[in-house]
């Protein structure tokens, strides 16, 4: 038997009715009435926000209280806190309440993280720190996200339409899913030393990708570029180079290597007593300073030592151009001698 409840509704042939339109949450949506248990989340905040956060405190407070949400600021705990009220009609306020006090923990100015209280709007903190073990690595890459003047950060940006915030240790964005996605991918493979500027290429293809209606059922990967990973680096050589030669078997185990005791009782050492091997430490000590000492004193004078000079016989134009000289040098005294006669017995 046809259903009878299968009707054509009125609002089926609208075109004008969007049908993904979020309408906003309004007390009237919360038939439940208050709710029965107060919910709360407190968050940290660091010793040099303390200021900010007191300057623009009644900022936040004005905003929360649009949605009936109480917050407070501790400055002896050091801590910030949201709560819900009798008033409060929204689920969803309470956490946006939160990843607030989280944002301005994360140094994000007070007038971009209130943005985070409208629908549509959400917030992604990345730790960035834990994933570099090395110091001067996670410097050098956490730069790469923010590029030269702050360019790369820009491009990304504009391209995912979020805003993003490196500070210390994290990487605060805010935005839509889509973008904040996007964000945290693009930072997590920085940290694994793939440079940024491969996805914002790829974002840029992307973008392009989507004014063309022709594009829009089919697989964008052949447009996308492909990157090969190079290994640039050679292989790092071992310490101890081990030999692996292949040697004769023996059907015996190895010797067992001495132990500390052992080499001590060869030495005579282990039945001193300990004023003794104080001595003799001490004595093995100065001993070893003399010795880097004295090469020192060597490197300092091989600074002092004059190179040696390269003495080789003349060859035969040498010798030809030394006697040209030597006679030229010769006729012009004779000359001179000669005018010096003529004047005198001219005079």
């Amino acid at each position: 038997m046809p259903s009878t409840h299968k009707k054509d509704k009125p609002w089926d042939d609208d075109d004008t009715l969007d049908r993904w339109k979020q309408d906003p949450f309004t007390p009237a949506d919360n038939a439940a009435g208050p709710f029965t248990e107060e919910s709360s989340f407190v968050t940290l905040f660091p010793k040099y926000r303390e200021l900010y956060l007191k300057e623009a405190w009644p900022l936040v407070t004005r905003a929360l209280a649009t949605h009936h949400i109480a917050c407070t600021l501790d400055l002896i705990e050091g801590s910030m806190s949201v709560r819900t009220t009798r008033k409060t009609y929204d689920p969803a306020a309470i956490l946006n309440a939160r990843d607030l006090i989280k944002l301005l923990s994360r140094s994000v100015p007070a007038p971009q993280a209130v943005k985070i209280l409208e629908d549509g709007v959400a917030a992604d903190i990345v730790k960035i720190r834990n994933q570099v073990a090395n110091k001067e690595r996670f410097v050098k890459r956490r730069q790469r996200i923010l590029g030269p003047q702050g360019s790369t950060l820009k491009a990304l940006e504009l391209l995912t339409g979020c805003y993003i915030l490196v500070q210390g240790n994290t990487v605060s964005a805010m935005g839509d899913y889509k973008g904040l996605k996007e964000v945290r991918r693009v930072v997590e493979d920085c940290m694994a030393n793939i440079h940024p500027i491969y996805h914002i290429k790829e974002l840029m293809i992307k973008r392009e990708l989507m004014k063309d209606p022709e594009l829009k059922n089919e697989n964008w990967e052949r447009f996308l570029p492909h990157f090969k990973k190079r290994t640039l680096s050679k292989r790092k050589k071992p310490l101890k180079i081990t030999d692996k030669s292949k040697k004769p078997y023996t059907p015996f185990p190895p010797p067992q290597e001495k132990s500390k005791v052992d080499l001590q009782i060869e030495s005579g050492e282990y039945f001193l007593g300990r004023q003794a091997m104080e001595r003799a430490a001490k004595e093995r000590r100065e001993e070893q300073q003399r010795q880097k000492q004295a090469e020192k004193e060597m490197a300092r004078r091989k600074e002092f030592v004059p190179p040696q000079e390269n003495i080789t016989a003349p060859s035969k134009k040498e010798k030809k151009r030394k006697h040209k000289e030597e006679d030229g040098a010769e006729g012009k005294k004779q000359k001179k001698k000669k005018r010096t006669v003529e004047d005198e017995t001219q005079a």
